[in-house]
């Protein structure tokens, strides 16, 4: 058994308490920048204002996505599960709805599709190749991932089952989300050593796929299994049929990344996904 009993709040500025979870989400979007910024300094056929563009988008529309889906969450849970409401596990945010705006809690299926519906629809209007530029963040948005579930993990939420495992964890320090849950399996830890194997695997897929967007189907496509699957062993209130939310959303996903990528996506010789171009300025 692995006691954790840090502090989730990592300091405090007066009376606004910086949580790691916070952090480490910070974080993972520095380095999504940081990673695109590379890819250009690489060659890479996209500009540097471009880069900067899809981030004004992507990161309000990831966060706005992330809060709704738990929102709708919470609301269809409350509507089966009133019990639920009353011991204060979930909110029932029809009833209070001054809480959804600046209230806690986040979905990370919420921040990747809808960071990726906005870049989407910038990249339409902005004429930039979608499918390319996708494949290009497709290794970063996933290590992305396993850096906010460091956030997690000091947080004490998205915590598993009950274990008799010897790496199970115990949350000792009172603030903590997961304080009191007992001994648990550390599914945030077991996401992350799948997102930095999947990191490797992206890898050494790049420019192996086409048509463009290919590797970034692959992408959702593990991870939405991978979703499908550790939520069997992660605690939470089930959203439909006895699954969760997210187990939900990654059958949907399955259901058409899966089909797409049998259908249209073929393996080629490896090529520079990031060729040089003589024109950083030029979005291609």
């Amino acid at each position: 058994m692995i006691n954790i009993g840090v502090n989730p709040v990592a300091f405090e500025l007066g009376s606004i308490s910086v949580r790691w979870y916070g952090l480490f989400l910070s974080l993972a979007v520095i380095w999504l920048i940081f990673w695109m910024w590379w890819q250009v300094r690489k060659g890479a056929k996209i500009s540097l204002d471009t880069v900067l563009s899809m981030a004004l988008v992507g990161i309000p529309s990831g966060i706005i996505f992330a809060r709704l889906l738990h929102v709708v969450d919470n609301i269809v849970v409350a509507r089966f599960h009133p019990e639920l409401v009353l011991s204060g596990e979930v909110i029932d945010y029809l009833h209070y709805p001054s809480q959804i705006i600046g209230g806690s809690g986040l979905t990370i299926y919420g921040a990747v599709l809808g960071a990726s519906l906005g870049i989407w629809l910038y990249c339409k209007v902005a004429k930039v190749k979608i499918g390319y530029v996708f494949d290009l963040a497709a290794p970063a948005v996933i290590f992305a991932q396993a850096i906010g579930r460091i956030g997690c993990t000091l947080n004490g939420c998205c915590y598993g089952g009950p274990t008799t495992l010897p790496w199970g964890i115990e949350y000792t320090n009172p603030a903590s989300f997961g304080f009191g849950v007992g001994v648990v399996h550390p599914t945030t830890v077991y996401e992350i050593i799948y997102c930095l194997i999947i990191f490797v695997v992206l890898l050494k897929l790049r420019g192996r796929l086409k048509p463009e967007g290919s590797l970034y189907l692959v992408y959702l496509a593990l991870y939405s299994a991978w979703r499908v699957g550790i939520d069997f062993l992660r605690a939470g209130t089930p959203f439909l049929f006895g699954l969760h939310q997210a187990q939900i959303i990654g059958i949907i996903v399955l259901l058409i990344t899966v089909p797409w990528m049998i259908k249209h996506t073929r393996w080629v010789k490896k090529e520079a996904l990031s060729p040089p171009v003589t024109d950083k300025n030029e979005a291609a």
